[in-house]
């Protein structure tokens, strides 16, 4: 009896270890998921953040000189201009930015002496300067693509102002809640807050151009 009840009990000690480390394991799955949506929502994030840099800034440009000059080539030249140099500013930002990260992280693994030559994976985690540069320029680029889009078939001066201000303003409350969901705040408040910013940072342009313009400066 005494041997049966001993192989019972290590039995029942064997079952309660694997049980233990399966549930060491399940926790670490699960701690492993949540680091990798945390990284990619950062991601995410930024590529919206510099979506919505693109699609104010070149919709308050465009906004800014139709309020002195009417005809649509100008605002779609100075929309298309706004496009590229912001695309370029944020491209060569971000590559700057991220490459001064990349050699202060492997500064820091040089003094703390470890090795990264053969290992693949750990110089896939080192920040890549190249692909920020790109992805920021990317979504910048999808940004400004709004306004001019709308902006792109329209001669009548007063249509084509109300367009871009509306597929603005529509582009602007996307972002906005894309923005609250990757970041875990309050969608409402967040879509108003950035409807609200650009449509001041719009304003904003075209009152001040249109003073300017009428100036005869």
């Amino acid at each position: 009896m005494a041997s049966n009840n001993s192989s019972l009990n290590q039995t029942k000690f064997v079952h309660q270890n694997n049980d233990h480390h399966d549930q060491q394991n399940a926790t670490l799955e699960i701690e492993s998921d949540e680091f990798d949506y945390s990284k990619r929502s950062q991601w995410l994030r930024a590529a919206v953040l510099g979506a919505n840099d693109g699609l104010v800034s070149t919709a308050s440009l465009m906004m800014g000189v139709g309020a002195v000059k009417q005809d649509i080539k100008a605002m779609i030249l100075s929309g298309f201009a706004g496009l590229v140099a912001g695309a370029c500013s944020m491209a060569i930002g971000e590559f700057v930015s991220v490459y001064s990260q990349l050699d202060i992280e492997i500064a820091q693994l040089k003094r703390d002496n470890i090795e990264r030559g053969n290992n693949i994976e750990e110089k896939e985690s080192l920040p890549n300067p190249l692909q920020a540069a790109a992805a920021s320029a990317l979504a910048f680029s999808i940004g400004a693509m709004v306004p001019l889009l709308a902006a792109s078939f329209i001669k009548d001066y007063k249509v084509r102002v109300g367009v871009v201000l509306g597929a603005v303003s529509f582009a602007l409350v996307v972002f906005g809640w894309l923005g609250a969901v990757l970041g875990k705040a309050p969608v409402l408040r967040s879509c108003l807050r950035v409807l609200l910013g650009g449509w001041i940072a719009m304003a904003i342009t075209f009152g001040l151009t249109k003073l300017i313009g009428s100036s005869g400066l």
